[in-house]
């Protein structure tokens, strides 16, 4: 506090209280960062420790009755200065020595103790050792523990902590983390409620291939599974969605299965989840933090000889080859584009790898499918054979399955997973790529596509710009907001994009430069968007970000605009409002059935963020989308633009 004198014998300190409670009164003062029930009876002022030896009820917050101080939690007494309990009990809570000076009251504390290294320090080590050093979670009564040994890896500048306003947005920041790193962020939350609510975004990482590390706290082992409050059996709720949930006990090797649960959570793509009871978390520990040394390998394997000159064959002899790349190519960017200009071949993306290949580069045709353009539709449609690298073959997609397909992957379930293919590679997208493109030779027969492409671009941009220009006077359309979009997005910022008719019109409408598109791809899950946006910083703090959504899934977390602001975290939000569930009414009337319960009561957003800390602007017309665009990338910090958009004009 202010003030502070050592004692005689220097084994305690003076601290001055700042706060006193009212004759007959007691409450809860924080001193040297300890939490003290300081009372005031007859005159006599006395510290106790806050925490009743019984249940760890805070004393600061019970009341003083008949002389005597009452525990809040179960109703014990004891005397409010000395803390002894009544004559024939010896359970008392430690009372301190208290002055009375000119200046103010003193309590004399024991000087503070170094905590114990403990079972949470021995997992956070083993963490950072693995290159573990992203949090998103929600503190908690069940994880103090954990939760203070990251604490202390963050202030030795080994992890970050970002605190989120619900655990449903830490998990959907964790998957975009994944998907777009390749490595594990951790989601944290509490036992019960605060891990199940992680379950959507797990799922989302499950689903989409993306590394997580999900950590729960859990009640204490000694009334698990016996009915506690909050007492969930979590490893079950977690058996479906992660490829291993594991409990670690007061006698497990604590290093060993925390590098284990990385390790599941990067070789297997996807989500390993680990259980910590209370107890356990402060545990002390003398044990090594593990390694991952000798713990990985390389995946960067090639397919066998005989499919790869299979596949060369069919290569060199089509006539109109095409090539589709799914997500899983990402990381072959440059192999995939050096053999689409050799064979003069279209590259067509699916959505969530869209500006794999910018769309301005002359073999650049855009998105395939539900949210792509009527250019690589037509294509596709031309093509005689399909090299399909990474994807998966959603129906959303639409890949062809009655065309000749060659197609890589570096998973074996992948391989004609959906419906049968000529050639299957099974190898990583680079190694591959790069052994097709080193023993092709010069004897193929591809027809350089450069001018189709050219030519359908031309087609297709002279009917955006009139669908730009549509005014039904009732907002505006997503063609003009995407125009807009495209010339004011920096060409190197990284895009999270939610789920709904803003995201079909962003596949459709936006012309990408390159920038990598994150999306709740194979799960759609709405209301991913915007924590997405805040994983993708914490994984490229030095990058812009933009989200892009609609008004139904930004109302699911809108309250992670305060996260941002919190974090300094520089998310440029593009929200387009149409004041309903747009997608679900489209649904609807294409299935014969009235629109009903779609609308939505919405707030003023831009408002919204300026209550928030950040800046919130707003257009509603044509005129005004230019200029709110431009003040959107040119602000500071976090930032959202609340377009009003024509629910029609999609």
């Amino acid at each position: 506090m202010t003030d502070r004198h050592e004692t005689e014998s220097d084994a305690s300190s003076w601290h001055k209280l700042d706060e006193l409670p009212d004759e007959g009164r007691v409450q809860t003062v924080v001193v040297d960062g300890r939490p003290l029930a300081v009372t005031r009876c007859a005159g006599r002022l006395g510290a106790l420790d806050n925490h009743c030896p019984h249940q760890g009820g805070p004393l600061g917050e019970g009341s003083i009755e008949n002389g005597w101080l009452r525990c809040p939690w179960h109703g014990y007494d004891y005397n409010p200065t000395t803390g002894r309990p009544p004559e024939g009990f010896d359970d008392a809570p430690v009372s301190y020595e208290v002055e009375e000076r000119e200046d103010g009251a003193y309590v004399a504390l024991p000087q503070k103790t170094e905590r114990p290294r403990s079972v949470s320090d021995v997992m956070v080590e083993t963490l950072v050792s693995w290159g573990v050093d992203t949090v998103f979670g929600m503190v908690g009564h069940s994880n103090l523990g954990f939760a203070d040994a990251v604490r202390r890896a963050e202030e030795r500048g080994e992890m970050r902590y970002i605190g989120i306003r619900h655990e449903g947005a830490g998990s959907f920041a964790a998957s975009a983390y994944g998907k777009l790193t390749g490595r594990p962020a951790i989601c944290l939350g509490i036992a019960g409620p605060g891990s199940t609510n992680m379950l959507t975004g797990l799922y989302d990482a499950h689903l989409d291939g993306a590394p997580v590390l999900a950590v729960s706290g859990q009640v204490p082992s000694t009334v698990l599974g016996r009915g506690a409050f909050q007492d969930v059996d979590l490893s079950a709720v977690f058996s479906d969605v992660a490829l291993s949930t594991v409990t670690v006990h007061a006698g497990s090797d604590h290093a060993e299965l925390t590098g284990k649960a990385v390790k599941h959570a990067v070789d297997g793509r996807g989500v390993a989840h680990l259980v910590l009871p209370d107890e356990v978390q402060d545990q002390p520990s003398d044990a090594p933090a593990g390694t991952p040394t000798g713990r990985q390998a390389a995946r960067t394997v090639a397919p066998p000889a005989a499919e790869l000159e299979a596949a060369l064959e069919r290569l060199r002899s089509a006539a109109r080859p095409v090539i589709v790349a799914g997500d899983g190519a990402r990381a072959a960017q440059r192999e995939v584009t050096a053999l689409a200009e050799r064979l003069g071949a279209p590259v067509l993306t699916t959505f969530r790898a869209k500006g794999l290949v910018p769309d301005h580069h002359p073999l650049g045709a855009g998105v395939l499918g539900r949210s792509g353009t009527p250019v690589a539709s037509w294509l596709m449609n031309e093509a005689d054979l399909l090299l399909v690298v990474g994807a998966s073959f959603s129906n959303h997609t639409g890949i062809a399955p009655y065309k000749p397909i060659i197609q890589i992957d570096d998973t074996p379930e992948a391989i004609g997973r959906f419906t049968s293919v000529d050639v299957g590679l099974l190898g990583d997208a680079t190694v591959t790529l790069t052994s097709l493109l080193d023993r092709l030779g010069d004897t193929v027969k591809a027809t350089d596509q450069r001018e189709d492409v050219a030519a359908r671009w031309a087609i297709w941009r002279a009917e955006k710009a009139r669908r730009a220009m549509d005014d039904r006077g009732q907002g505006l359309s997503s063609a003009a907001v995407f125009e807009a979009l495209t010339r004011h997005c920096p060409t190197d910022a990284v895009m999270t994009v939610d789920v709904g008719n803003h995201a079909y019109s962003f596949g459709r409408y936006f012309e990408s430069s390159g920038q990598p598109v994150l999306m709740s791809g194979y799960l759609g899950s709405i209301g991913f968007g915007y924590p997405a946006a805040m994983g993708a910083w914490a994984a490229v703090p030095d990058r812009p970000i933009v989200a892009v959504t609609g008004d139904g899934g930004f109302g699911q977390y809108l309250a992670e605009v305060t996260t941002a602001v919190q974090h300094g975290i520089p998310v440029k939000h593009v929200l387009l409002d149409n004041r309903s569930l747009g997608k679900i009414s489209k649904e609807q009337l294409a299935g014969d059935l009235p629109v009903w319960n779609t609308s939505l009561v919405n707030p003023d957003f831009a408002e919204y963020a300026r209550s928030c800390g950040a800046v919130g602007l707003t257009a509603r017309t044509a005129a005004e989308l230019d200029h709110a665009m431009g003040e959107l990338f040119a602000a500071d910090g976090p930032a959202l633009l609340h377009l009003h958009t024509d629910p029609v004009l999609v």
